[in-house]
């Protein structure tokens, strides 16, 4: 068995979780049933005579198919370190280890390369790259990296980086929001009130997370438009050290009311301190990084 093959066939790791992406927040049913703690999946070990399956093991992947969970499977594996900068990548080899076609590791190659993870040139073959070369703001990367051995990185990185976004976001925002938009936050905040009464976590947390995409979204910035993602990203792996997003109760509620409050009667500076109080960090509550969300 060769190198790669065995590092892949040991090292791969499965996700779950429960959170939904941007896109995925029309419904917010309040009656639903509780949601469960989120588990972590094992890990792979090299025991299971099945391991190279990946139709059964990444139930977390990102996108369908067998070539949305091979890209899982080798960016995790990739970001955590498992497969280092300059390794080759053989797709006969992943091909054979992971039961999928060439067509299917071929995509999966050029979705990695477009993230910056691994670079294809003739005669060289494919190869892993450094971290100076990964995007960073790619949303399947800030994921990898928050469940993966960096994790205390990113958590630092994305709280720094959020901090420096959203305030800022927040007071470009105030009094330029369509009217249909600053209803839809007002809706937000009113979900996330009553997903709060019914300690319906999953709930009050998708309404954040679209409340906060929303929010960067009517900045009138373009440029921070697209970060709103990366925000997204955030919420959802809870990638920071702890703060008012990350502490659903009475006192973050109304903090995310004020700002829209404030998004309302055009006070931007209101809009932003509001944030900056949202976003402050609570160092005496200490998070256990959750497993991955499901896509």
């Amino acid at each position: 068995m060769s190198t790669l093959a065995h590092t892949m066939m040991t090292a791969a790791r499965s996700t779950d979780s429960g959170l939904a992406g941007p896109g995925e927040l029309d419904r917010y049913p309040y009656a639903e049933a509780l949601v469960t703690d989120r588990v972590g999946a094992p890990a792979w070990d090299g025991g299971d005579p099945e391991l190279g399956r990946v139709g059964r093991r990444a139930s977390g992947s990102r996108g369908r198919g067998l070539h949305g969970q091979l890209v899982q499977q080798l960016g995790q594996m990739i970001v955590s370190g498992d497969l280092g900068a300059d390794r080759p990548l053989v797709p006969e080899e992943i091909g054979q280890r992971f039961e999928v076609s060439r067509t299917v590791v071929r995509e999966s190659l050029r979705v990695l390369e477009a993230k910056g993870l691994v670079s294809a040139r003739p005669n060289v073959g494919t190869r892993v790259r450094p971290v100076s070369d990964w995007n960073l703001l790619d949303p399947d990367i800030i994921e990898w990296r928050a469940f993966g051995p960096q994790r205390d990185d990113q958590r630092r990185e994305l709280s720094e980086l959020r901090w420096t976004i959203e305030p800022l976001a927040a007071r470009l925002a105030a009094g330029h929001g369509r009217e249909e938009v600053q209803q839809r936050l007002c809706d937000m905040v009113e979900i996330m009130s009553h997903a709060l009464a019914q300690g319906d976590a999953l709930t009050y947390s998708r309404a954040d997370t679209e409340f906060h995409a929303l929010l960067i979204q009517i900045a009138g910035n373009r440029m921070l438009e697209h970060l709103s993602g990366i925000v997204s990203a955030a919420l959802q792996v809870s990638g920071g050290p702890v703060t008012g997003c990350d502490r659903p109760n009475e006192a973050s509620l109304a903090q995310h009311a004020r700002i829209v409050d404030a998004l309302g009667t055009g006070d931007g500076t209101a809009a932003e301190t509001a944030m900056r109080q949202l976003l402050t960090v609570h160092p005496e509550v200490e998070r256990v990084v959750p497993a991955p969300r499901e896509h």
